[in-house]
């Protein structure tokens, strides 16, 4: 017990340090760093953040939404190929198998994925750019199609035996005994919507008001990194240079 309570603070402490800092003042962070006792006690950080608090609670939307959807229709066509691809009687099962682990290994580059889903799919300033794109991926049907083995072949085999077909084999047998597997798998796919940046950078220009949660506060940061550095070349330019540097 001692040990899980420890655990269990280790776990909460990055949040507490999150918590705390976002009440200190930016002048205390920037010298002592991050501190779990609020130093120089202030709101500025909430008072950006909720400036445009209608934009903010409609990035929580779109990502909670995309969470949702992506997670779920994630799971269904991963458990299905994962499902079929491990079936012997499946015609060419190997073949497709070895396409999917080569995609693992290998990417066609950033300039053609991007030609591809903006003038092939155009889905430029659409949230399906930000969807589709993770919605599978090659370690993930691995990871099913491994597990979907250890399933027991009788169990297919009992269902063929009372006249089901192999959808209704999947869904009322196969499916509820991959819990495990879809759990995990579940995780991964709502960790990577819910993180989600790189893509909306990609295909979401300024004309999308509400764009996903992690984009946002990535803009966020860029717009206060880009004062900053504004403010400082402002007080070089007005200062008086030595005589040495002239």
């Amino acid at each position: 017990m001692i040990l899980i309570a420890v655990f269990a603070v280790l776990c909460i402490f990055p949040f507490l340090l999150i918590l705390g800092t976002s009440f200190s003042s930016e002048d205390v962070v920037r010298v002592k760093g991050f501190s779990i006792v609020p130093e120089g006690f202030t709101f500025q950080a909430y008072r950006m953040i909720f400036k445009n608090g209608k934009i903010l609670l409609g990035s929580y939307i779109v990502t909670i939404i995309m969470t949702v959807t992506g997670t779920t229709i994630g799971l269904s066509i991963i458990s299905m190929t994962g499902y079929a691809l491990q079936r012997k009687d499946f015609p060419y099962r190997n073949i497709i198998s070895f396409f999917i682990y080569f995609a693992s290994l290998f990417s066609a580059g950033l300039a053609p994925y991007y030609l591809l889903m903006v003038r092939g799919y155009h889905l430029k300033d659409n949230y399906l750019a930000v969807l589709l794109p993770l919605l599978m991926s090659p370690w993930l049907i691995i990871l099913m199609k491994n597990y979907v083995k250890s399933v027991p072949a009788e169990i297919t085999e009992s269902g063929k035996i009372d006249g089901a077909g192999d959808f209704r084999i999947f869904k009322s047998l196969i499916f509820p005994m991959l819990t495990p597997a879809l759990a995990t798998i579940g995780l991964f796919l709502a960790l990577g919507y819910w993180n989600e940046w790189y893509q909306s950078s990609l295909f979401l220009s300024a004309r999308i008001v509400y764009k996903p949660l992690q984009y946002m506060l990535y803009q966020i940061i860029n717009q206060v990194a880009y004062l900053k550095n504004s403010i400082a070349g402002a007080y070089v330019s007005f200062s008086d240079f030595p005589e040495e540097t002239l």
